[in-house]
């Protein structure tokens, strides 16, 4: 906890934060990971959740957005080639970001499997420290943002002929270091992450 807030208290003294958000229609995910589930959990022996499916969509925009994968450094910015994915886990008293190392590598599948791997891990105490270092993409210092995902809610929302349907709506928060970043990249970001978000359907390949 004392490493923690020592983060936390450079963070805030030393990087100007700015936050924006954006709400996705995720409607084609849902139905596409519901259709998955059951098969992926039979052949594969773990559950497929959304959250490898959000993960894609932010590693395929970050490829778009190189100045979000990016650090800040004595003043200098420092542009990351692979994409290593800080993931939250919390246990019953703690909070662990493990990292998945060249996450750009990964299918939806891979990312699945990994992201059980770290979770396992550090449910079981085994987590290597060496595991939680050289993530590209979290707002503590020095990284440039960190994307939060809120919960898939069901909204009725406008259509484009005037009237209104049942959609799954889901928020993403960005929070960056204004240091290196500024709205109009950020807002570019989200954005993508947003149509990658939108162009998921029942003929995405996970592998």
């Amino acid at each position: 906890r004392k490493a923690i807030a020592k983060k936390m208290v450079q963070s805030v003294n030393e990087i100007p934060h700015a936050w924006l958000m954006v709400e996705a229609d995720v409607t084609n995910l849902v139905q596409l990971r519901n259709s998955l589930k059951d098969e992926f959990k039979q052949q594969e022996g773990l559950s497929l959740s959304f959250f490898p499916f959000f993960a894609k969509a932010v590693i395929q925009a970050l490829k778009k957005n190189p100045k979000i994968n990016t650090s800040w450094d004595d003043g200098s910015i420092i542009y990351h080639k692979d994409v290593n994915l800080s993931i939250a886990v919390t246990t019953d008293e703690h909070l662990y970001v493990p990292v998945i190392q060249q996450a750009d590598n990964y299918s939806i599948a891979g990312l699945a499997k990994e992201i059980n791997r770290l979770a396992q891990e550090v449910r079981q105490g085994t987590l290597a420290s060496k595991e939680m270092q050289g993530g590209t993409i979290t707002l503590n210092h020095p990284q440039a943002a960190i994307l939060q995902v809120e919960s898939i809610n069901k909204r009725l929302v406008p259509t484009a002929d005037g009237g209104f349907k049942v959609a799954d709506m889901v928020n993403l928060c960005l929070s960056i270091d204004h240091r290196i970043l500024d709205g109009q990249q950020a807002g570019k970001f989200l954005r993508d992450v947003k149509d990658n978000l939108a162009k998921y359907n029942a003929d995405t390949d996970v592998y």
